[in-house]
């Protein structure tokens, strides 16, 4: 089993930057695909960014150019950095895993507990 513990989030003033961590623990023998995911009040999850054990990344439209992923994968860890933060960006943002399982030899998908982010002034 892969656990999932997020860091991070918190109150920003618009504009301001903050910095996302989530970190893997468990029976893991490789991460493919680490994202990050966000849900507004009302709306449904959304994929922010993910990134592949290569390195290739993919963003949301409305966060190009302000929000970077990066992985370490000796740590088995994604961050998302946020900068010029706006209202919108307002939501509780999970990470997910997705990869093969040291234990059983088959696919996992881990999701984090999620972390909130506010934007507000």
């Amino acid at each position: 089993q892969v656990q999932l513990v997020e860091s991070g989030g918190g109150l920003v003033q618009p504009g301001g930057s903050l910095r996302l961590s989530c970190a893997a623990s468990g029976s893991i023998f490789r991460v493919d695909t680490m994202g990050w995911y966000r849900q507004a009040p009302g709306k449904q999850r959304e994929l922010v960014a993910s990134i592949l054990s290569g390195g290739s990344s993919n963003y949301e439209d409305s966060v190009k150019g302000r929000f970077t992923i990066s992985r370490d994968n000796a740590k088995n860890t994604v961050y998302l950095q946020m900068t010029s933060l706006k209202p919108e960006d307002t939501a509780v943002y999970y990470c997910r895993f997705s990869g093969i399982s040291a234990y059983t030899g088959t696919p996992f998908a881990s999701w984090g507990q999620g972390t909130q982010v506010t934007v507000s002034s």
